[in-house]
Formats: C-alpha cells, structure tokens, sequence
C-alpha cells in the first residue's frame, strides 16, 4: 500500500467514483499507514492486518460506515496472515479476500490447500446464509485456460493445479456463487497479474487471478466490467 501510495493510487482511486474499494496485500501494520492511507479522502478504511511485518494484510474502503465489522474467519493459522475482511450494510456483505500464494515451494502449497480445505465450509454457509455476499480479492487460481496466457507451460504450477481449479469449479457449480466477471465478458486475455520479468505487461502475458464472486441475486445486477 505505501508504493502504491507513491505511485498516485490515493488521487485515481477517488476518481473510479466507487461506493467500495477492496485492497490486498498491503505489506503493512496499522502505524506504518498514512491518514491519508487509513481515511482517504470520501473513505472510511478498514483492515486485517497480518501478524508478520511487511507481509499480507487486506483492507476495504467504503463511502459509507458499515452496521459490522469482522476481522478473519476465526481459524488462527489463516487470521494471522491477515486474509479476510468482511463488513456488513444491511443484508448485503462485502469480503475483501487474499488467498494464499503457493508459488514459492511445498510448504506454501500445503498452507494454501490448507486454507481451501478450511475456507469452502465458511463460502458454503455465506452461500446459504440469505444474504446477498460479494467477495472480491486475490484468489490466486487462473480458473479455465482462458484465464492466463501461457496455460499448457503451467499446468504443474501453483496457481493452475488441477485441484485448485477443481476446488474453484466447486465454489462456482456446487455452491452456485458467480464469478461476475465471466457473466458479462466471455472474451481470452483479460488478465489481472502480470510477472515483472520478461515485458509480461507489455506483451499481455498474464493471468486473471483476481475476481469478484456474488451470490447470484446481486450478480445478476453486474452491468459492465
């Protein structure tokens, strides 16, 4: 969040004119934060920090003041990364969600079935709770082969594995939440991350590994992405 700070994300972000901004992987704990940073200008900002320094975190920016606030899904092993942010506005939720990454060996792979295994319990009781849910975040899982650029290369990759794709097909089909994006924009190379390494960005080498996920009642109100 500070380098974004740097590079101007505080004067777009009012011009989106949003009503709600979800933010992952801050990097930073409450005193590393800016007033500007914490109550941009519009915004109340709210946060689940992780207990590592430098590390994780996700924080939501809304127009409004929230009737609840709830900091992490209760499981310590996933609360102290700091990965889910949840508020509440009469009978609609919204999640601001970073799932791990397990691109960096074994053990974070583990750590990220982990946190699935653990966290497709608390989505199906979202899911069935009656209230309208939106969960937008860093999913890291590319869903379909259409969602990254170099699929055959990466199908042995964290973030492409069969099990994680088949655990997202799960939150799709079997818990019937929405990935809002795909209902309105079918089209291939619409991506979200991009490496820093070999002009990715510039040459649209990418995956989409971020989404926004709904309860098909609120979905159904997405009119452009």
């Amino acid at each position: 969040i500070r380098s974004a700070a740097n590079k101007g994300f505080f004067q777009w972000m009012p011009k989106q004119q949003a009503d709600i901004v979800c933010v992952q992987e801050l990097k930073a704990q409450a005193n590393d934060l800016t007033h500007e940073m914490q109550t941009p200008n519009g915004y109340y900002g709210y946060f689940h920090y992780a207990d590592k320094k430098g590390y994780s975190g996700v924080g939501l920016y809304s127009r409004y003041v929230p009737d609840n606030i709830i900091e992490g899904v209760g499981i310590p092993e996933i609360d102290a990364e700091g990965r889910y942010l949840r508020v509440d506005f009469g009978d609609l939720s919204i999640i601001s969600i970073y799932l791990p990454s397990g691109s960096s060996g074994e053990h974070r792979q583990a750590i990220k079935f982990f946190f699935m295994e653990q966290f497709f319990p608390i989505l199906k009781m979202l899911a069935q709770s009656g209230r309208e849910i939106i969960l937008c975040g860093d999913w890291n899982i590319a869903h379909k082969e259409i969602d990254l650029k170099n699929w055959r290369s990466n199908q042995k990759n964290s973030g492409f594995l069969p099990e994680e794709r088949a655990w997202l097909t799960a939150v799709f089909d079997e818990l019937k939440l929405i990935d809002v994006f795909r209902k309105i924009d079918s089209s291939p190379e619409q991506y979200t991350w991009w490496s820093n390494r070999g002009q990715a960005w510039a040459k649209n080498v990418g995956w989409r590994i971020d989404y926004q996920i709904a309860t098909p009642s609120i979905a159904d109100k997405a009119t452009s992405v």
